[in-house]
């Protein structure tokens, strides 16, 4: 689950946007001011961070500028309610990496955050491994393993799970998926991707009719929830 800081100090928009982005898959932290904002930022591990400009105690430009002198590459996504040219160039130029203004479309925001997530470096596995629920995955064996019985996997759907696991939350295209997995010489159909995870779901699913770890988001693609 991929883990976002909300730096943001209108109660009404943290909580619109706690509860969206909670039902969307993420794991939602909230700072309500400047400084708790930077601290929290800066030594907890965050995939991506929303940050209001308008702060009390340390405005959002502070903010950023801090972080980033303090090392933390945290992809950050600005959120404020200027709308000048000028305001997103400082953001950019201090080291933002996307700049949404108020008010915005949630669906606009979220597809912001996916992308940013998904150009984002994989994620790290301790020990070479994954686990969710009673699944374990270990990738310097290409093992899948079951409370403790193994399965089997072809390559392919390894490869795919490997790919879930490492942009989990994101939604991805069956092109993304065919072009990373595939690879652009592969060229199979569209279809191949939808047989290959209905392959994976029969294998790691506790109910495939069901699936609770690789979700079909309608009209876009899949997401892996595990």
């Amino acid at each position: 689950m991929k883990r976002l800081l909300l730096i943001e100090d209108e109660p009404g928009l943290v909580l619109t946007l706690r509860d969206r982005l909670a039902r969307e898959g993420y794991a939602i932290e909230a700072s309500v001011d400047g400084e708790s904002g930077l601290e929290r930022a800066s030594r907890e591990a965050f995939d991506l961070v929303l940050l209001d400009v308008m702060l009390p105690r340390l405005n959002g430009f502070d903010v950023l500028r801090e972080l980033r002198k303090r090392g933390t590459e945290t992809p950050v996504i600005m959120l404020t309610a200027k709308g000048q040219v000028v305001d997103k160039v400082v953001g950019l130029k201090l080291g933002a990496d996307d700049y949404v203004t108020k008010p915005f479309e949630m669906v606009e925001l979220l597809a912001r955050i996916e992308a940013k997530l998904r150009r984002a470096p994989a994620v790290s596995h301790p020990a070479g491994g994954y686990q969710f629920d009673d699944v374990r995955v270990d990738f310097r064996r290409a093992e899948v393993t079951r409370e403790g019985a193994p399965l089997e996997l072809s390559a392919r759907e390894f490869q795919l799970l490997k790919y879930f696991i490492e942009h989990r939350g994101a939604t991805l295209t069956r092109e993304e998926l065919l072009n990373e997995v595939w690879g652009y010489n592969a060229m199979p159909s569209t279809r191949t991707v939808d047989v290959h995870v209905a392959w994976l779901r029969q294998k790691i699913e506790p109910n495939p009719r069901h699936p609770q770890y690789i979700l079909t988001i309608h009209g876009m693609g899949y997401k892996f929830a595990g």
